[in-house]
């Protein structure tokens, strides 16, 4: 267009509008003209990193952050740079912002953190304790087997050199699965930790399968293998017997009843539902899980003699004394967790020997908080998922008595301690991962690893129970408790049925008819037009009661 003497010429704002995907090319002007123009004429750094530019409108904060810092928030779930997890750039954004506005990532403070996530702040040092190992273990890794195959001679026992090969099988797998594996949402201390744990899982899933697949002899004598004392059927110890509190007949000691059901199973009541509450993250789900397991040992006692308790041992020590202690305590970990500053420094960069000390000490805590908020009222989704939580929870619970049943093992014994450890730490990443899988919005999502695992291993721990001993399964339950758990079974049916469909279709059908009463005393009072915009007819005009129920005053 040709352009006469008071023609204006396009601002290069004009230009990035018109032009929104190529940036203008950077044009020299008067000194007078830049002083006017307070915009500069840039390229949009917007539109340079949505093409995907690697030049330096192309990097966002993160890329500026370095690779160190990279690595380390780019760990999946809450523990790395996850949503909601801010990352400032620098040192000196540990420091508090101005104004209490917290250091974040660009777009914003706490951009696309959830309401019950904490806040983070992060150096983003990268020492050697954060690096990838990766060349160092495949390298000790092929020294060790080098040094095996060619320097030690082979023994000619072939069960030693059955058991050292199982073992070396599964130390080959632990150590790829640390190095390679994915990330959990869990790292603190350090993710190799619960990539090892998630290897043990795989593990412990094949021997459970292996198991499966043989007979109930070959399956208990294998286990000799791993514990010559082991394969030999124990007796179940009874917990019932003389119930009394107070035993006038014996002098000498009159609470030799209570004494006697104090044993180590007290501290382990306790710790455990100490560890729990840390899963579960809700007082209401730790308490049904609680009080729901004490019924089952109630109506379960005619199989598994060792579910025969008193009554003040079960009602008493259990669920008031040791278990609601141990959730008591949860709840006030939970909340000092909830509560603290997420604020993290390289341990070079501290100062003091103090601080250092208080820094390798909370490398044992999370790296970041959610607040795990499970509303199953809120949807028959949500109340569904939690009642299969509250299950698995249980079926775990359970498999713990029948396994030591069904496969001979002692209480005390290494293996049930070495599960009750296992079932600790994927526990909670378990429940993580469960958690983030329901609150997730978007349609397609997957279930983690980790949660996977543990589902599975409950399955066939209860498949082996029900393979290994189906006669003590299939004890009919006494009819008291069969009406018993009947009733409570219908109570939640109907529950659910009125809370989910009767109670909103009610909802509906009042909401329904207050809009139409609503709409009906707006188009009487609005200049004589009925509720569906035609003139009142003689027939619409409005009584004294209906009229004093709808607001509108009565015609005379």
């Amino acid at each position: 267009m040709p352009r006469g003497p008071g023609a204006r010429t396009t601002s290069p704002t004009t230009h990035r509008l018109s032009s929104p995907g190529r940036p203008p090319p950077l044009r020299s002007r008067d000194p007078a003209e830049r002083a006017r123009d307070p915009f500069p004429t840039l390229p949009a750094p917007s539109a340079a990193r949505s093409r995907g530019d690697s030049g330096a409108w192309g990097r966002g904060p993160e890329e500026r952050l370095g690779r160190g810092a990279m690595r380390r928030c780019e760990r999946g779930g809450a523990e790395g740079q996850r949503p909601g997890s801010p990352v400032p750039v620098g040192k000196a954004s540990l420091e508090e912002p101005p104004d209490g506005a917290p250091a974040g990532r660009a777009g914003g403070p706490g951009a696309g953190r959830r309401s019950n996530e904490s806040e983070v702040y992060d150096d983003g040092t990268n020492t050697f304790f954060w690096r990838a190992h990766t060349l160092t273990v495949l390298f000790i890794l092929t020294c060790v087997l080098g040094y095996v195959t060619l320097l030690e001679e082979t023994p000619r026992d072939t069960a030693y050199n059955t058991k050292r090969g199982i073992v070396a099988s599964i130390l080959v797998f632990l150590c790829f699965g640390v190095t390679q594996a994915k990330d959990g949402p869990f790292s603190r201390p350090h993710p190799a930790y619960w990539r090892f744990w998630l290897c043990v899982s795989v593990v412990y899933e094949l021997f459970l399968i292996f198991i499966l697949f043989q007979t109930v002899q070959d399956g208990r004598q294998f286990l000799k293998y791993v514990d010559p004392r082991l394969g030999v059927p124990l007796p179940e110890r009874d917990y019932g017997g003389n119930c009394l509190i107070y035993d006038p007949d014996n002098k000498t000691d009159p609470f030799h009843n209570v004494w006697d059901k104090l044993d180590g199973f007290v501290p382990a009541h306790f710790i455990g539902w100490y560890l729990k509450t840390l899963m579960i993250r809700d007082w209401w789900m730790c308490t049904i899980v609680s009080v729901v397991f004490e019924f089952l040992e109630y109506s379960l006692e005619h199989q598994l003699p060792n579910f025969s308790e008193c009554w003040w041992d079960h009602w008493i020590m259990d669920v008031l004394v040791c278990n609601g202690l141990g959730i008591y305590c949860g709840m006030k970990t939970l909340e000092w967790l909830s509560l603290k500053t997420y604020k993290w420094q390289g341990l070079w960069n501290i100062p003091t020997y103090k601080g250092k000390m208080k820094r390798i000490a909370f490398q044992f805590t999370p790296y970041s908080w959610v607040r795990f908020e499970w509303k199953p009222a809120s949807s028959l989704r949500r109340w569904l998922a939690v009642c299969g939580i509250v299950l698995v929870f249980l079926l775990a619970e359970l498999n713990t008595f029948y396994l030591k049943f069904v496969l001979w093992l002692p209480p005390e014994h290494c293996l049930v301690l070495l599960r009750l450890v296992f079932f600790v730490n994927v526990g909670g990443v378990a429940m993580r991962e469960i958690y983030d899988f329901m609150d997730d919005p978007k349609p397609h999502k997957k279930l983690g690893q980790q949660a996977w695992l543990v589902a599975a291993i409950t399955v066939t721990e209860l498949l082996i129970v029900v393979k290994y001993d189906p006669q003590t399964l299939t004890l009919s339950l006494p009819f008291y408790i069969s009406q018993c758990w009947t009733l409570g079974s219908v109570l939640a049916l109907t529950w659910t049925v009125w809370r989910f469909f009767l109670r909103d279709i009610t909802l509906r059908y009042k909401e329904t008819r207050r809009q139409k009463q609503r709409s009906r005393a707006d188009g009487s009072v609005d200049g004589g037009v009925d509720g569906h915009g035609h003139p009142p007819g003689p027939d619409d005009s409005l009584g004294p009661e209906e009229a004093a129920r709808e607001g509108v005053p009565a015609p005379n």
